[in-house]
Formats: structure tokens, sequence, C-alpha cells
């Protein structure tokens, strides 16, 4: 029988359809992307042609041991950022701050200063000494060289250890009498002004004011600081003694008299023995000297010890004699620079006051501290030369020679004298003190 072309396609497909019907009914899993773990058969299932997972940062994390996470399984936004540099993002180590009060903080210079602190630190038994060189006129010699200097220790040659002509910063204790006439004290008042301008940044200063007594007006401050400026401002209103100049002796001084002895109203016929002890108030600068002393023996050794007397230079009545003060400030390598107004800057009175009668006041002190510590004195009676003889004598206090040496090792305190030669191709004066007293050793 014969098919027809409709008949033969008919019977193609029939016998195609159970070919189809025996096929897997699932096609085999394909290979997983690396890294991403089995995924249960009921949960979505993972598209294929995932993007490659990026490759492990080189980074260690914080915490290994908890952080199991892999790459795949972080956000797509995490993966592209890369892990920030711990390295330049770390801030450094905070700056130490120190506060110190208003005004109240001291420059330290370098150089001469630092090499000085490190010698010290090293050497239990330096002596330190400064030394002023001046000309015939008065005026200083710089440029000076350690070569040119020798030193003496009771006699016999010491090796100079430490040498610098570079300026020091200064621990200055200004002393201020105010037990001085009122009209003398307020010309000195009128100067305070220039008194702070004779000090710099790197220096600090004390102020006292002394008559009958001593009283700490400021401890130990920056010379240029506002607390300073301060104390000087409160020290202006103070007053000083009523009258004019105190007289030690004369025919005025006892007081009436029946043949030759002093009238005595409550028992004539007893002599009374009137001196002016008995007129004027105690007058202690041996004690004002003695106290600033001490309290600059707490500074640090590297720096200039100075204390600076404005004053008529009267001494009466103190507790401390003048060769106790005088050890004392020998001992803790401190200088007295002086001003002497009043009655100490009048020519005839000066002369007069270096003669001492028994049991009489001082009429003059000052000279005998400035010499002995190597410091200095200058008179004035103005105000212009007040101010010019602050500014000299602190220039001169700052910028000297300073020497050192080991002294030689031996428990005594007894005194040694010091003496320092210069060569030089002028003739010079040489400022310095004229010896020393070692302090005890200390008992470890």
């Amino acid at each position: 029988m014969a098919w027809s072309k409709f008949g033969w396609l008919i019977l193609a497909l029939s016998l195609s359809v159970p070919a189809v019907a025996q096929q897997p009914q699932t096609l085999p899993d394909g290979p997983k992307p690396q890294g991403v773990p089995e995924t249960p058969s009921s949960s979505v299932p993972i598209p294929r042609n995932l993007p490659a997972a990026p490759p492990p940062s080189s980074a260690p994390s914080d915490n290994p041991s908890e952080d199991t996470t892999f790459p795949g399984d972080r956000p797509a936004a995490q993966q592209q950022q890369p892990k920030p540099d711990l390295t330049e993002q770390q801030p450094g180590p905070k700056p130490v701050v120190r506060t110190v009060p208003p005004g109240g903080q001291t420059k330290t210079p370098q150089a001469g200063q630092d090499e000085l602190k490190g010698t010290i630190s090293r050497t239990v038994n330096l002596v330190i000494v400064p030394v002023s060189i001046k000309d015939d006129s008065g005026r200083p010699v710089y440029g000076l060289e350690k070569a040119n200097f020798k030193i003496l220790e009771n006699g016999v040659q010491q090796p100079i250890r430490f040498f610098s002509s570079d300026p020091l910063g200064i621990s200055a204790a200004i002393l201020i009498d105010v037990g001085m006439p009122d009209i003398a004290l307020k010309k000195v008042q009128e100067t305070f002004q220039a008194i702070v301008g004779a000090f710099s940044e790197y220096d600090e200063v004390a102020i006292y004011t002394f008559s009958d007594n001593i009283k700490q007006q400021q401890d130990f401050n920056a010379a240029l600081g506002d607390r300073t400026a301060t104390t000087f401002k409160r020290v202006k209103f103070q007053s000083g003694r009523p009258g004019g100049a105190a007289t030690t002796e004369g025919p005025m001084v006892a007081g009436p008299s029946v043949n030759g002895d002093v009238f005595n109203r409550g028992d004539p016929s007893r002599p009374q023995t009137t001196s002016v002890r008995n007129i004027d108030p105690p007058h202690t600068l041996n004690d004002a000297i003695l106290r600033a002393a001490i309290d600059l023996s707490h500074r640090p050794r590297e720096r200039r010890k100075v204390i600076f007397v404005i004053s008529d230079g009267r001494e009466d009545r103190s507790t401390a004699s003048y060769s106790d003060v005088l050890k004392v400030l020998l001992s803790n390598e401190v200088q007295v620079y002086a001003v002497g107004v009043d009655s100490a800057a009048m020519p005839g009175y000066a002369k007069l006051s270096k003669i001492r009668l028994p049991r009489q006041p001082y009429g003059n002190i000052l000279p005998k501290y400035a010499n002995a510590t190597g410091g200095e004195l200058l008179t004035a009676l103005n105000k212009d030369t007040m101010e010019q003889a602050y500014s000299k004598l602190m220039d001169d206090a700052r910028n000297q020679y300073t020497i050192g040496y080991t002294s030689p090792a031996t428990l005594s305190t007894a005194y040694r004298s010091i003496e320092v030669r210069v060569s030089a191709d002028t003739s010079v004066k040489v400022f310095a003190r004229d010896g020393y007293y070692p302090l005890p050793p200390s008992r470890k």
C-alpha cells in the first residue's frame, strides 16, 4: 500500500517520543567556584559564572581566631575596598605637655649652660668660679680663651676642667631696702620698670623687702613674666622710714647730759647711755642676705646665682654676723651685686662709712660683700644713674667667664683660697671670689 508523505511524517514522530522521555531529568552539577561552600539543596541554587574571588589580603586580621569568613561571603562593596594602610593612619605618640602658671616659664639658654650641667652631673667636687675681666677704664674684656687663664687653690695650680665664655641664665634674689628714708625709697620705686628691663627671658627672680624683718614678696619666677610685674606694682606702694638719714654719732644722739652723763628723767642719780639703737628700728641687712643665699642654694648649679641688693648698706642688729653670712655665700657660689643709694652714694659719707666704731652699726657693708664674692657695687643718687647701674650690673653678671676645676678630695671643710691669673695683651683687672668653703660630703 502506498503511503503518502503525510503518513510517513506521522510515523516518524510517533517513534521519536519514547526516546525523549528516556533522557535524564536533571543536569549534572557544574564545577563550583573556588572558596564557595556547599549549599543545601533547599537553598537557592548558586548562579553560574560567578566572578572570581579576590585574592586574600596580605594584612593579617586583627583577631585571626575569630575571623572565620571567606572573601566570597562578604558583600561585593566590601570585597572591592582595599584594607586601609594602618601604618599611615595610626597617630604618633602624644606630645608631653607641661603646664606652668601664666607668665611663669623661664627659658633656658643652650650651649655653655647645657655643657656645664653635664659636667656638674659627672663631677661632684667641681668648683665653679665666675670671672669678670675689665680694662683700666672699667670696660669688660671679651674674647679671651682657656689658654689665657690659670687658677690656683691654696697656691697650687689646678687643671681647668671646664671653660666657657657663653652667657648663662641668672637666678637672682632681689633685696629692696624699705628701711631707708621714705624720700630715698620713692626714688627707687620709680625705677622698678628698669629693674625688670635689666633681666632677660632666660632669667628668674625672687623678690624680698627688708628693714627690721625680711619678707619674701615672690618666689623664683620668670623675670619677664606677669607675676613679677604684679609683685613690683605691689611693692611700689610701700613706705620707707620717716625722717632723714640715720645718725650714728654726734652731740644730739645721746640727748641732754649733766656733768658729762646722759640725764635720766626717771632717776637723775643713775646715768643712762643712749645710742642710735634706742632711736632707729633695726636694719637687718645681714639676715636678708642670708635668707636670699639659702633660697638660692636650692637653684640649679648651672645657673648664675646672684643677690641683687638695692640699699643704703646700713647693717644694724642682725642675728647673723657678716662672717657667718659670707661662709654661706661662698659655699653655694653666690655673688652679691649691689646699687648703693641715698647715704651710700654720698662721696664724703662713703669714706666715713668704712670706719666702724665698736658696738656701732655698719655705715655701709655692701662693699665687703661685693668684693669677697666677686660681685660688684655701683652707687647712684638719681633715677637715671640707678637705671644705668641696674643694666650694667646684670649685664656684667650674665657675661662673665666661667671656669671650673676639680678640687682635691678631702674631708676638711676649712676655707680654701682661690687665685685667678690672666694673660692678656693689655693690663687687666680680675674680679673673682677670693675663696670658698667646701660643703661637707653627703651621707649615702
